[in-house]
């Protein structure tokens, strides 16, 4: 019986640590609505080989709907849960651009950061560098060129800043 219980305590602290921080936004699926503010904004599912975009629809929520590989790179990101691991302009078919980009944390808890490996040269990846920001503060970071990798963490919409 011991067993058992701890066997579903360690399925519950799973489940909760791959749910969104809030409980008002729940975990993005194909088919599930989707906020206004997520409009256009892309995320990736669990296990990292399915994405997912918010697609809008005027006056209401949007539907998230599974994305066909490849697509073209997004200026807008939503992590939640797990972290969720891009390609940058360093890898074949990027899943974003190089710049400067903004993450707006989605609760005054939520701590959004970033770990970044870019390519070097043929075969050679450079040190990671980490950005993490202060909880329930947006964090700005410039994602690097020649990106190999971005990890993002934390409840955060990632969107690219627009140069004007």
């Amino acid at each position: 019986m011991r067993r058992c219980a701890a066997l579903i305590a360690v399925a519950a602290a799973a489940v909760a640590v791959s749910a969104p921080a809030s409980a008002d936004d729940p975990v993005p699926a194909a088919g599930a609505p989707c906020p206004q503010n997520f409009a256009n904004a892309m995320t990736q599912l669990p296990g990292g080989r399915d994405y997912l975009i918010c697609q809008p629809v005027p006056d209401r929520d949007g539907t998230w709907a599974p994305v066909d590989t490849p697509f073209d790179p997004s200026s807008r990101w939503l992590s939640y849960g797990p972290e969720i691991t891009l390609h940058g302009q360093g890898f074949r078919n990027p899943n974003l651009r190089s710049g400067q980009w903004t993450a707006a944390p989605l609760d005054p808890a939520t701590v959004c950061g970033a770990d970044q490996v870019t390519v070097i040269g043929p075969g050679e990846l450079a040190p990671l560098v980490h950005s993490q920001g202060q909880p329930g503060q947006p964090l700005q970071l410039e994602v690097l060129p020649k990106l190999f990798t971005i990890a993002l963490s934390g409840n955060c919409l990632w969107s690219e800043d627009q140069v004007e």
